[in-house]
């Protein structure tokens, strides 16, 4: 039986995020309500979804058919083209799709588009209070210290502190061989907390000496050290899977933790992305 998931992080919204997320990257539209039921059935009480995926509908489902009161639960979605105006449509989008009444988090899903679409944001949403919390995904540090910039230019234009956005999350690919060091700083610097995707990285590295040690030390599986590191780390890591087995397997990551050093030992110096990694743009893309 999958322990029940309750450690939260307590966002610069005010709101409060559980530490381990169920993405839906991919989930086919007709089987996203099931696998969804599945992961709230092993503790799981936060979801990871996104306009281009086409499944918000299956969330907002699963959600209703829990059972569990909707403020349990912690549904997140993401915005393709990140203009002010479509931003704030696909909001509106995502609320018909998922039949929800509001949404606990909303990110800005890349940061291709320019600098003026950058600058949009999404305060009207939070202050309509149809979305609770807003982040950024993909964003590398020089995208970072942008944002920076423009939530300051909209303070001075809306007038006054937090006029410009309380940005709470970065989701980036995040991993021992993408650990991302200087985005992490930053965000930590700021209280942005980070959110992990591709923790596991897609299975790829699970016969590394270091995961497999670390794997026979604490009687886990390599999914769950790379899941723990990322836990450890202080970053929020997003699981995914179709497989009920998996989705509980992963969930069971809170009777055990890494110990400093083999937080250190794990982490490497390379740059190996399994996904896109638009990190790496730059400011004019």
């Amino acid at each position: 039986m999958a322990s029940k998931i309750h450690p939260t992080i307590k966002l610069a919204s005010g709101y409060e995020i559980p530490k381990l997320g169920f993405g839906v990257y991919k989930t086919p539209p007709d089987e996203t309500e099931r696998c969804c039921l599945e992961a709230f059935k092993a503790g799981y009480r936060h979801l990871d979804s996104a306009a281009m995926y086409h499944n918000e509908a299956g969330c907002g489902n699963a959600i209703r058919a829990s059972g569990i009161p909707r403020d349990q639960i912690f549904f997140t979605s993401k915005v393709g083209d990140i203009s002010y105006e479509k931003a704030k449509a696909q909001v509106d989008k995502t609320l018909s799709e998922s039949k929800l009444d509001y949404i606990d988090l909303m990110l800005l899903h890349h940061p291709f588009g320019g600098s003026e679409n950058r600058k949009g944001g999404m305060e009207s949403p939070v202050e309509a209070g149809k979305v609770r919390s807003i982040g950024v995904s993909n964003y590398g540090v020089h995208h970072l210290d942008e944002l920076e910039q423009h939530i300051s230019e909209l303070e001075a234009e809306r007038g006054g502190k937090g006029k410009g956005g309380t940005v709470s999350i970065n989701q980036i690919e995040l991993h021992p061989w993408l650990a991302h060091a200087e985005i992490a700083d930053w965000c930590s610097k700021r209280g942005i907390a980070v959110e992990a995707f591709c923790p596991i990285v897609r299975g790829t590295r699970f016969e590394e000496p270091s995961v497999k040690k670390l794997a026979e030390k604490y009687s886990k599986t390599p999914a769950q050290v790379l899941i723990r590191w990322s836990i450890d780390k202080g970053h929020i890591p997003l699981v995914k899977s179709v497989t009920p087995s998996r989705i509980v397997a992963n969930a069971e990551v809170f009777d055990f933790a890494l110990t400093a050093e083999e937080v250190q030992e794990l982490e490497t110096d390379e740059y190996s992305p399994v996904s896109w990694n638009p990190t790496q743009a730059k400011l004019e893309d």
